[in-house]
């Protein structure tokens, strides 16, 4: 066994021990190539692929790292992405508990609903995105490092699924017709105070180019993105801290709005 292989397969086991520990461990970087980018999405699979044999089943893609601001606050130049669950999906009208989750933030963001896929061989580009969109709804996501303080690098966070956790969507879909995704504004408010705040261009330019790049990325992955899928295109704003009993709702100008509560346990 190479010492790659060793070290991916102890990366994987100490994510996977402080997820059923619900202590957040050491950062996993140590244990993997520097910088190896591969690596570190093989061990993001073996956790999805065990969710998986376990009954859960993929929902769609989140992307990460789309916002300079979130880039900044978490210290990495580049985006990632993740798999969704359906396990991973949570209603906007019972509170979530907050004892599934161990370290919180919160961000919203513009989700994609595909119908059509996206897996052509030739060049994937915005209009390829808007071609194979059905809709679009706003969408919080809650984004949950398995590693202690958030001391990620982009290793640590692909490793760990792209420190993803739970989602809910908002229940207002929108066709992508006449939609100027760049100008879209989002305004976040936890209870009645505004926490973040952002525009579509605050994602990679423009939140088609972020589904574009995630779809070639995923599609030259051997895994690409189907129709019904949802992608989760990047967050628009800061991610914001989440404690027990916060409320959030977030209002996307032309998109919709969604909201999301937390109840219990401890953060």
């Amino acid at each position: 066994m190479t010492s790659e292989v060793s070290g991916s397969g102890v990366a994987a086991l100490r994510l996977a021990s402080a997820r059923a520990e619900r202590r957040p461990c050491a950062p996993v970087r140590d244990l993997l190539p520097e910088g190896d980018i591969a690596t570190a999405y093989a061990v993001q699979s073996v956790w999805v692929g065990q969710r998986i044999a376990a009954g859960a089943t993929a929902v769609g893609r989140k992307i990460g790292l789309t916002n300079p601001a979130v880039q900044r606050q978490l210290g990495v130049d580049r985006p990632d992405f993740g798999v969704l669950l359906d396990e991973m999906a949570c209603s906007a009208y019972a509170p979530i508990d907050i004892g599934r989750l161990l370290q919180p933030k919160i961000e919203a963001e513009i989700a994609f609903v595909l119908a059509h896929d996206l897996d052509g061989d030739g060049e994937i580009g915005p209009a390829e995105v808007v071609a194979a969109t059905g809709h679009v709804v706003a969408a919080l996501e809650i984004v949950d490092s398995r590693i202690a303080d958030w001391d990620i690098s982009i290793v640590d966070t692909v490793a760990d699924n792209a420190s993803s956790a739970l989602f809910v969507l908002g229940d207002q879909p929108v066709p992508l017709d006449g939609l100027d995704l760049p100008s879209c504004a989002m305004t976040l408010w936890r209870d009645h105070e505004v926490v973040s705040k952002g525009l579509g261009s605050d994602c990679l330019g423009d939140p088609l180019t972020a589904v574009a790049w995630l779809a070639t990325t995923a599609r030259d992955l051997g895994h690409p993105l189907r129709a019904g899928e949802v992608v989760l295109s990047g967050a628009l704003g800061p991610m914001v801290p989440v404690s027990p009993g916060d409320g959030f709702r977030a209002a996307i100008t032309g998109v919709g709005e969604v909201s999301a509560s937390f109840s219990g346990g401890a953060s």
